[in-house]
């Protein structure tokens, strides 16, 4: 059995965001010449996320509503996280909602996605680098 690693570095030019990691996904599997397997890709931070969903920027827009009326970034002070100096206890709870990673099956040397289905990279409290870590075994 094969292993290969590969880190992807983001950074969102704003607070919130999302990034489609689909092409940087697939470009990692080609890189590592496996065929068959399991491709893990996982956010790196505890206040972003990795999920697999429609691209649409409507739908995007969606997530954005529906998780700001969930756990809404202000005021900052209804987060007991907050009262220690941070202002990010809302992107802490969007991360639990939307998933740390996904692992998607490696079929014929592929991404095993269904249709409409891409990777995701969610973010909750950008404007500064993080990492998604793409990890890939098999044969």
């Amino acid at each position: 059995m094969k292993s290969y690693r590969k880190e992807l570095w983001m950074n969102v030019p704003a607070r919130r965001g999302y990034v489609n990691l689909t092409p940087d996904v697939e470009a990692a599997l080609h890189a590592s010449g496996i065929c068959e397997g399991l491709c893990l890709v996982n956010a790196m931070h505890i206040t972003a996320s990795v999920f697999i969903n429609d691209n649409e920027r409507g739908l995007h827009h969606d997530f954005e509503t529906w998780l700001e009326g969930l756990a809404p970034e202000k005021p900052h002070s209804q987060y007991h996280h907050n009262r220690m100096g941070e202002d990010n206890g809302d992107a802490h709870l969007k991360r639990s909602v939307m998933g740390r990673e996904v692992v998607v099956a490696v079929t014929d040397g592929e991404l095993d996605l269904g249709p409409w289905e891409q990777i995701f990279y969610g973010e909750f409290d950008g404007l500064r680098r993080k990492r998604v870590l793409i990890k890939i075994i098999g044969e």
